[in-house]
């Protein structure tokens, strides 16, 4: 099965046009090398994508070639232990980096004050 067909039915991607945009951008690999939309996938191969700051790493379980349920593609992949801790890990770190909102706008001092911290 093409791997770009097989990203669209395990729901990884919602068209096959973005799935092939993810892979020629090298958003996707297979055992550690840079694939051709067209590659022929295999069960039991190791999948490496990435969606946004996070990086999945999974096995082919199964090749289905319609796109089904969300139940049933998930049922397509396994993600590897590793992976899941390293993107917990990942999230965890980016809640630590968050910053919260300011309560309202400042004020004409406030302003000032950070003007003057800024020069």
């Amino acid at each position: 099965m093409r791997l770009d067909k097989w990203l669209w039915a395990a729901r990884f991607l919602k068209t096959r046009q973005l799935a092939i945009a993810a892979i020629n951008k090298g958003q996707v690999l297979i055992q550690a090398e840079k694939p051709k939309p067209a590659r022929i996938l295999k069960q039991g191969d190791q999948v490496q994508i990435k969606r946004g700051d996070d990086i999945y790493t999974i096995d082919v379980l199964l090749l289905l070639p319609t796109r089904g349920s969300a139940t049933i593609a998930q049922t397509m992949y396994a993600e590897t232990n590793e992976s899941i801790v390293l993107r917990l890990a990942a999230a965890q770190l980016r809640s630590l980096n968050y910053a919260p909102k300011p309560d309202h706008k400042p004020d004409k001092r406030e302003r000032q004050a950070l003007r003057d911290l800024n020069k």
